[in-house]
C-alpha cells in the first residue's frame, strides 16, 4: 500500500463517500469517527484512512514512536502462524476476527498459498472493511467478508455468512490478532474467548495477540490513556491477563512471548526493545 498523506493533507481517500452499495447492501461510512481498523491502516502506511484516524495515530505515535514497527511485528507473526497452521497442522478454515482493512499478504493469501482450498472468513465491525474486502475478493470463492461485532460472539457465530461457510464440525483457527485490546474490561473479552472456544471442535486453534503492559516502560500506560480518550478502545493488559485468554487450551511452543520471538524466520538480534516487547501473543490448540 502507498504511504499515509503528509501533515496538513486534507484530502480523504477515494472511499470517503457517505455510503456505497455492495451486493444490494447499503454500507454507511462515517469519516468523522475514528476506527481501530483505519488507525491500524495508518500504522501500516496504508491509504484507506481518514484525517480523524491519522489524528489518533499521530497522538499515539507521539507517546510511543515504535508503534509502526509494532504493527509490522503483528503482521509478521500473523503470516508465520497462518503458514504454520496451514502447512504443518492441516488447518483449512480460518476465522479472522477484527481482521481490519486488506493490506499486503492477507490471511487468505498466506493460507491459500499453502492450500488453495483453505477457507478464510474475515469479520470486522467497521463497514469500510466490507467495502474494500468484497472489492478485493470478488473472484475468490474461498473467502468471505462479514460485518459483525465480536463483542457479540454468539451473533458472529450465527451470522449466515459464517454459519454457511465455516464447518464447525471440523477444526478452525480462531484469529484474535490485535483485537482483544480493543475490547474494554466491561465488554467481557474473556467471555468472548470462552464463547468462541466452546463453539469450535477439538483440534481447533486460537491465535491471540494483545498490547502488553511493560513495568519498565511507563509509555505503555500513557498510550492506553491516549487510545481510550481518542479512540475509545485500547486496553493494555498484563502478561497474566493475556495468559487467561488461553485457559482450557494447550499452548504451542514457545508459549506466550513477544511477537518477534514466536517461531521467527530469522535470528532475533534484540528482543529487549519496547517495539519487540509491547505486543505479546501465542497460539494454542483446543484439546
Amino acid at each position: 500500500m502507498t504511504g499515509v498523506p503528509g501533515d496538513g493533507e486534507e484530502t480523504d481517500p477515494p472511499m470517503s463517500a457517505d455510503s456505497t452499495e455492495q451486493n444490494s447492501e447499503i454500507v454507511v461510512l462515517d469519516n468523522g469517527v475514528p476506527t481501530a481498523a483505519r488507525v491500524y491502516d495508518v500504522m501500516l502506511d496504508g491509504k484507506d484512512n481518514y484525517a480523524i484516524d491519522r489524528e489518533v495515530a499521530n497522538a499515539s505515535l507521539a507517546v510511543m514512536p515504535e508503534l509502526k514497527e509494532i504493527a509490522l511485528h503483528n503482521r509478521a507473526i500473523l503470516h508465520r502462524v497462518v503458514r504454520h497452521l496451514a502447512a504443518e497442522e492441516g488447518i483449512t478454515q480460518f476465522l479472522d476476527l477484527g481482521s481490519g482493512l486488506p493490506t499486503v499478504e492477507n490471511t487468505h493469501e498466506v493460507a491459500q498459498g499453502v492450500n488453495p482450498d483453505a477457507r478464510v472468513a474475515y469479520v470486522d465491525v467497521d463497514p469500510i472493511v466490507l467495502v474494500h474486502g468484497r472489492a478485493l475478493l470478488a473472484d475468490n470463492v474461498n473467502t468471505r467478508v462479514i460485518t459483525a461485532d465480536i463483542r457479540k460472539p454468539a451473533e458472529v457465530l450465527e451470522h449466515p455468512d459464517v454459519r454457511d461457510f465455516i464447518d464447525f464440525g471440523k477444526p478452525v483457527c480462531v484469529m484474535l490478532c490485535g483485537i482483544l485490546h480493543h475490547l474494554l474490561d466491561e465488554e467481557d473479552p474473556q467471555g468472548v474467548v470462552d464463547t468462541l472456544r466452546e463453539a469450535v471442535p477439538s483440534g481447533s486453534y486460537f491465535f491471540i495477540t494483545n498490547f502488553t503492559r511493560l513495568s519498565d516502560a511507563p509509555e505503555s500506560d500513557e498510550l492506553e490513556r491516549v487510545l481510550l480518550s481518542q479512540l475509545g478502545t485500547g486496553r493494555v493488559r498484563t502478561p497474566a491477563e493475556l495468559a487467561r485468554f488461553f485457559d482450557g487450551l494447550e499452548l504451542l511452543s514457545p508459549g506466550i512471548v513477544p511477537l518477534p520471538l514466536w517461531r521467527p524466520d530469522e535470528i532475533v538480534t534484540d528482543a529487549t526493545t519496547v517495539a519487540a516487547r509491547f505486543m505479546t501473543g501465542g497460539v494454542a490448540r483446543k484439546p
